[in-house]
């Protein structure tokens, strides 16, 4: 439990920010769709003319003149790159700054063994999503009743809950490397969360890159499938938590057994 309240009160700062910063882009983001909605036509018109690029974006199967759509595509644009982005430094970090910043000495003189400091880091990690999604949730909710918008519920908490599975899966998986790399960890965290962004677009851009989806977490999020469908596909989801199993698996397993670096 000490090393948990630590973690938190370390990361309660950062996650604050994060809330903020990706909470208050979504209310900005709701707040214009008054203004988008009332020439929809126009703008349907213009990313029609877009291409393929029509269909990676789900523009295709949603219409930005009406509120979920609207919200889907642009507001599940800021919610997937940021929680993802913040998913990622936070599991990334999680294990290894105790070696880049000279910590482990301190930690690992203390009672309790290297499996329960895993799962207390574990544990702030998982903490810090719930709040960081809960907070955006809330911003969500309180921005569509601002514009005094109605929306239907269930896609929508389905599209929250894919994201936030997401940011769950990519922070796991960040996790385990955190407990093989030292220094550096937070440039690979951030890239491999970008990577997997881009290779969901490619492949919703390709036929022969469709493979892409039973790797990247971005394809069980897609907003156009998820509120057309009103469901999310459990092969995708599946898949994305047996994923997130293996990093804990090698974050437990390997900093058991690491000679790490004071």
């Amino acid at each position: 439990m000490t090393v948990f309240l630590h973690e938190m009160r370390q990361n309660a700062k950062m996650l604050a920010v994060w809330s903020v910063v990706i909470g208050g882009m979504v209310v900005l983001c709701v707040a214009m769709f008054p203004d988008i909605s009332a020439q929809s036509e126009d703008f349907t018109a213009m990313f029609a003319s877009l291409g393929v690029f029509t269909e990676a974006f789900g523009m295709d199967q949603l219409s930005i003149g009406e509120p979920l759509g609207f919200f889907g595509v642009e507001c599940g644009a800021v919610l997937g790159i940021g929680g993802a982005f913040f998913a990622a430094y936070l599991g990334v970090r999680m294990l290894s700054k105790e070696e880049s910043e000279h910590t482990a000495e301190f930690l690992l003189t203390h009672p309790v063994s290297r499996a329960g400091v895993v799962a207390a880091k574990l544990a702030a990690v998982v903490v810090c999503i719930v709040l960081l999604n809960a907070f955006v949730a809330a911003c969500s909710v309180a921005s569509f009743a601002a514009i005094d918008e109605a929306i239907d519920w269930e896609p929508f908490w389905l599209f929250l809950g894919a994201q936030a599975l997401m940011q769950l899966e990519l922070a796991c998986v960040c996790f385990g490397a955190s407990a093989v790399l030292g220094r550096g960890s937070v440039g690979v965290g951030l890239g491999f969360a970008a990577l997997l962004y881009f290779a969901n677009i490619v492949a919703n851009l390709s036929e022969n890159a469709e493979w892409l989806r039973f790797v990247t977490p971005f394809a069980y999020t897609d907003a156009a499938d998820i509120i057309t469908d009103v469901a999310l596909d459990p092969l995708l989801v599946g898949l994305g938590m047996a994923y997130a199993v293996v990093g804990l698996a090698v974050a437990f397993v390997v900093y058991a057994r690491k000679d790490v670096r004071a």
